[in-house]
């Protein structure tokens, strides 16, 4: 039999049963939707994060108190990292251009009758370069502010919405954690990083924040939640890395393990691209198994039609149809139903992750590997599923066929 005949007999009987035949590539459109949605929110976390860590710089350096293996069994983190040693490393390590230390505290912020609990960053002038962050009123933190653990405050853009709306905050008075704070200045719209808000937080001089907010906690001095450092380029970044660690190591006197760790945005995009990926596999696996089951209905509506048509079988076979005109048959019909189910799933997936790109800070896109996988995996499980059932009608004996019948 002729291949073109076959594929439309084969579009004439799908068509002649429409309910059934859209209820069975319904499987098969959902597995192929999920397939593609999944993959592409996974490639668009990855971009996204992979962006949020480029905004820091491709020059920036994290050092946190407690080695990996600390910071892995431990909430508590060690209390070893200190202004001195952002100090230390600010002044003796050659390849580093700024350094910036934090100390983090979650406070209650009032202005007048409005209270709201923010984010409090102790910290020194270094914060502006190293971070990039600019000044849309007012002024920074000074190294006299630092010195004289002065009573100012920097808000972030939303703080100083939330609290002053159409009032300048420039110059008004606020408190935190009941001690009077005067406003010197607001940042500019920078929006979250790594998790941190820093248009919804309020900095201050990390030595005030030791003194009058968080306590000093430390017994080697004021504590550092993290500290970042800038080096001079990206040439330098290694060099950076490799001498803060020799400079902490000797200045903690160590001889083992370290008691702090160093991360560059090499090391975190590494990371994130692992878990990222793990992730993006696991969700496409998920989806995967509605592809299965999407075949299984393929075979089950196919072996329902075998049934269905002993008597057109068994009476195409008396006439001279060979069982591989039949063989080939069955397969066109389960073929084309999963094609033509992969192709709708395939337009929806594309529409749902075009939809979350643009209604989420996702990127999530349209991945063409996804695409193709799904469609060729949708059009070769019709295949496979497809080969029982048209053996069954293929093996059909054309008497006992018309016999039945």
């Amino acid at each position: 039999m002729d291949i073109v005949e076959s594929i439309k007999m084969a579009t004439t009987t799908l068509v002649a049963n429409k309910l059934r035949s859209s209820l069975t590539m319904l499987g098969i459109i959902i597995g192929n939707a999920s397939v593609i949605a999944m993959i592409g929110i996974g490639e668009g976390a990855q971009k996204y994060i992979a962006k949020e860590l480029e905004s820091l710089g491709p020059n920036v350096l994290f050092v946190i108190p407690g080695n990996r293996e600390t910071q892995r069994i431990s909430l508590d983190l060690p209390k070893t990292l200190v202004l001195a040693d952002a100090e230390a490393i600010a002044s003796q390590v050659p390849s580093v251009q700024a350094v910036a230390p934090e100390f983090n505290s979650r406070s209650l912020v009032t202005y007048r009758n409005k209270n709201t609990n923010v984010n409090v960053i102790g910290t020194t002038p270094g914060f502006l370069p190293v971070r990039q962050f600019d000044v849309a009123r007012g002024r920074f933190l000074t190294n006299l502010d630092i010195k004289r653990s002065n009573q100012v405050v920097v808000l972030g853009a939303d703080l100083a919405e939330r609290l002053f709306e159409n009032v300048d905050p420039v110059g008004q008075q606020l408190r935190l954690k009941n001690v009077t704070f005067q406003v010197i200045g607001v940042l500019q719209t920078k929006g979250s990083n790594l998790g941190v808000d820093y248009d919804d937080a309020a900095f201050v001089p990390i030595t005030t924040m030791a003194n009058r907010i968080a306590g000093r906690t430390s017994p080697y001095g004021i504590e550092l939640t993290y500290l970042v450092a800038a080096a001079k380029n990206a040439d330098s970044v290694d060099a950076a890395e490799f001498q803060i660690t020799n400079l902490l190591r000797l200045r903690h006197k160590l001889t083992g393990e370290d008691d702090f760790s160093l991360r560059t945005q090499k090391d975190a995009l590494e990371t994130v691209g692992k878990i990222t990926g793990a992730l993006t596999v696991m969700l496409a696996a998920i989806a995967g198994i509605s592809l299965f089951v999407g075949g299984i209905g393929v075979m089950n509506i196919m072996l329902v039609s075998v049934t269905e048509r002993t008597q057109e079988i068994g009476l195409r076979k008396a006439i001279g149809a060979r069982e591989q005109d039949i063989l080939i048959q069955f397969m066109i019909e389960a073929v084309i139903l999963s094609a033509a189910g992969g192709v709708l799933g395939t337009l929806i997936g594309v529409g749902g992750s075009l939809l979350i790109g643009a209604v989420t800070p996702l990127q999530a896109g349209v991945s063409p590997v996804a695409i193709v996988l799904a469609v060729g995996v949708s059009g070769s499980i019709g295949l496979f599923f497809g080969v029982v059932p048209a053996r069954r009608a293929a093996k059909l004996d054309p008497i006992v066929a018309l016999r039945s019948a």
